[in-house]
């Protein structure tokens, strides 16, 4: 889909017909193209479309993960897209409220709406994954959702190394650092949880107090290491504010193992895995440049 115009005729073969005077599109995900339109009534809607086939054969999955954790969240308040369309070329939806606390400029630059270093959002997020993480591997199970074993998940990590030292190359010093993450035990962790995959500002929506009232993009939720939820509160805030989620989690029964926060720092700084497999997904030869510039800087 190339045009506005183009979402919402494709929105109206399904029953929605809405406006494009008002419509704004975020380009912030890797997945999705995403569009906010109105409907005759005024009433704000979020088009997703996909960006590749792989990611249309995800939808089933994701919509077993909604299921899962809507009625969780809601106890605290946050809400979590409600599918009313739903076929391989668009996800249609009721807009959630708030506001996302992340958004890309027409540039491509990010444009920040909160600060992922105030210690109000620290707790907040604290609170939140404990009650995403509440969610046990069973439920997830019964659900329908992908279950991994710690085994499991340090088991894909050697896989996903593997997989991208075939394909690019990558500095020594890069790849001693993953040898030696791979093979210290302290930080991998003892059980798995229901997990977002990709928790941070751009996919959390905030009110006005800052307050969050919806989490989106739910394509890489699944059971997993904790970790994975506070990478980018990490990444994004530093050691401080990963150490006062960690204390909010903690605080609001989140199991919080010894090697939790250096494993959050490992997947942190294992980023450039995760956007090598996704060049090799794409095939794009831009975002296999961009990988190729990240696993070997000094070429």
């Amino acid at each position: 889909m190339s045009t506005i115009d183009d979402v919402i005729a494709l929105a109206a073969v399904h029953g929605l017909h809405l406006s494009a005077r008002d419509a704004t599109v975020n380009e912030a995900g890797l997945d999705y193209r995403v569009v906010m339109v109105s409907d005759a009534s005024g009433r704000r809607w979020v088009l997703r479309v996909p960006r590749r086939a792989d990611v249309s054969e995800g939808m089933a999955a994701e919509t077993h993960v909604l299921d899962l954790v809507a009625p969780v969240l809601a106890e605290d308040g946050v809400a979590v897209p409600d599918w009313q369309v739903r076929s391989p070329e668009l996800i249609a939806y009721p807009a959630l409220p708030g506001a996302p606390g992340l958004t890309l400029t027409d540039a491509g630059e990010p444009d920040w709406h909160m600060d992922p270093a105030d210690p109000d959002y620290a707790e907040r997020l604290g609170r939140l994954l404990a009650r995403l993480h509440s969610i046990t591997p069973e439920q997830a199970e019964t659900a329908g959702v992908e279950v991994r074993t710690p085994a499991r998940v340090r088991q894909a990590w050697r896989d996903d190394v593997a997989r991208v030292s075939e394909a690019f190359t990558v500095s020594s010093a890069l790849a001693g650092a993953w040898q030696a993450w791979l093979e210290d035990d302290t930080c991998w962790p003892e059980q798995t949880v229901m997990t977002h995959g990709e928790i941070y500002p751009a996919h959390v929506l905030f009110d006005e107090e800052g307050t969050i009232t919806g989490v989106l993009d739910w394509t890489t939720a699944r059971v997993d290491d904790p970790a994975r939820d506070l990478s980018a509160q990490y990444g994004a805030a530093g050691e401080e504010m990963l150490q006062a989620t960690l204390t909010a989690y903690e605080q609001a029964g989140g199991h919080v193992h010894p090697g939790l926060a250096a494993q959050a720092k490992h997947l942190w700084d294992a980023s450039p895995i995760g956007y090598a497999l996704y060049a090799l997904t794409t095939g794009a030869e831009t975002d296999r440049a961009a990988a190729a510039a990240m696993l070997n800087p000094d070429a």
